[in-house]
């Protein structure tokens, strides 16, 4: 049950690490705020970094991960360019990365809680992306 649990949750980090990623990505070239880009840019690096990191766990379980729900990325696609297409200001790109984060946190908590046979580690890994989720949003309120 334990190493279930783990992959299952490192599964569920991973997807929600690839999605803060394709979003950061998605709007970055909209920015204007050389504050506002460099924050996105470090929340970029971090995701990539854990990204890096919860590879290698699910390579130990001989696992390749899991890639983000295609209709939540689609979703969430569309509702970035519909809202970009009508005003590119920071404080479109902050709302819609604030919402992001939140929804990111609330999934992440769910599974922590849905898998909590899963060992320290993946749980760490989780937290710690709710951390970075949450961080962000806090970072960028001021922009909204």
């Amino acid at each position: 049950m334990v190493e279930q649990d783990t992959v299952k949750l490192l599964r569920e980090c991973d997807a929600g690490v690839k999605m803060g990623v394709a979003s950061i990505e998605d709007v970055l070239k909209f920015v204007r705020s050389s504050e506002l880009k460099e924050k996105l840019n470090d929340c970029l690096e971090e995701h990539q970094t854990l990204e890096d990191e919860l590879q290698e766990l699910l390579g130990k379980y001989h696992d390749e991960g899991k890639n983000p729900n295609p209709i939540a990325k689609g979703m969430s696609w569309m509702k970035t360019e519909v809202k970009l297409a009508m005003d590119t200001s920071d404080a479109t790109i902050a709302d819609l990365m604030t919402d992001g984060c939140n929804m990111g946190v609330k999934s992440l908590n769910r599974y922590l809680n849905q898998y909590e046979a899963a060992d320290e580690v993946s749980k760490d890994c989780a937290k710690k992306l709710i951390h970075m989720e949450e961080t962000l949003a806090t970072d960028i309120r001021k922009f909204l």
